[in-house]
């Protein structure tokens, strides 16, 4: 794999492009193709209010996704497919975490900002392959799910309520925080599924803000999940930061405390994440970050668990759910 000078910042760019580079060239894909997985917000917020919570309550999900579209790849020519074995079985009980099926998930992925947070509108969203050099048989994906106009709307009416400029995009499709977990959760492609964008500035006090505006949806059906990872810096994915694996195991351990307090002891570390212990070492931009700030803040005073914690090249990665019952027993 022929990676960028040592002594140069590697871009996610050049990251994922040698990440592909690995895969060039193969014959098939081992892996199940598509066929078979068939405004501006205040930086300081109103106090949180505490909703009354229903039996059938939704979670909301912080989850990692990977490095691009590596469900649909040959791993095995990258010698990676070990690291994936556990995200992969994690994704595919996705549907099983809430108390029932949503009526729709909101997905905020890392992989989308915007001057204002921004709401996906389609009625039927068209994919985006947000990612270059990858074998063909990944630009041709499709994951047909349903938009979710009216609750899209519900949406920025929440956030406009709380004083949060939005703006409604019709064109934006499905990048791949979104396809990837969504594929391997619902496969059938039949759940109605629409994003929010991050506000750009990635201020983490904005984003807390913005999670506690749509704290409702989750007593209407919709399932909040963020995506993106909860370590990101591409030179420690391939093996540049020779820290890497000590770096994100220090991260991981705070994660796992800081999403086990109370909701504003965690809001507090949360807004002030880059005093955490090697902080910058696994996030040097902390857009794959964020969407954590978002679930957490529309947590509410629900409790979080880390159900996912996993070794994937080399570095320390989990998820945090937030009010999944299933999680706590």
């Amino acid at each position: 794999m022929d990676l960028p000078r040592t002594d140069m910042p590697l871009t996610r760019r050049q990251a994922l492009a040698a990440f592909a580079a690995a895969t060039t060239g193969a014959a098939s894909c081992a892996r199940p193709g598509p066929a078979d997985v068939a405004a501006s917000a205040a930086p300081h917020a109103p106090p949180r209010t505490t909703a009354m919570a229903t039996p059938d309550r939704m979670p909301t999900l912080f989850l990692p996704h990977g490095g691009g579209p590596w469900p649909f790849m040959d791993l095995d020519a990258m010698g990676q497919t070990a690291s994936y074995v556990e995200m992969e079985a994690y994704m595919r009980q996705l549907g099983m975490v809430p108390p029932r099926t949503p009526d729709a998930v909101l997905m905020i992925s890392a992989h989308w900002e915007a001057p204002d947070p921004t709401v996906q509108t389609a009625a039927r969203p068209p994919m985006l392959y947000d990612y270059s050099g990858f074998p063909p048989e990944t630009y041709e994906i499709e994951w047909p799910a349903p938009g979710a106009p009216e609750i899209a709307a519900r949406t920025r009416d929440l956030l406009e309520g709380a004083g949060i400029r939005t703006g409604a995009d019709p064109d934006r499709g499905f990048d791949h925080g979104v396809f990837v977990p969504m594929m391997l959760g619902w496969p059938d492609a039949d759940m109605p599924t629409f994003q929010l964008s991050l506000k750009r500035g990635l201020d983490p006090r904005e984003h807390l803000a913005i999670g506690r505006a749509l704290e409702p949806l989750r007593d209407e059906g919709v399932l909040i999940v963020g995506s993106g990872m909860s370590y990101h810096n591409m030179r420690g994915f391939f093996g540049r930061v020779p820290t890497a694996t000590d770096d994100s195991l220090a991260f991981d351990e705070w994660l796992g405390e800081t999403s086990e307090l109370d909701a504003d002891a965690r809001d507090t570390r949360l807004a002030e994440w880059e005093q955490a212990p090697r902080a910058r070492l696994c996030h040097p931009r902390e857009e794959h970050l964020l969407p954590l700030m978002v679930v957490a803040g529309a947590a509410g005073d629900d409790p979080g668990s880390l159900p996912y914690r996993d070794l994937v090249m080399n570095t320390h990665v989990s998820a945090v759910h937030f009010g999944a019952v299933s999680d706590e027993g």
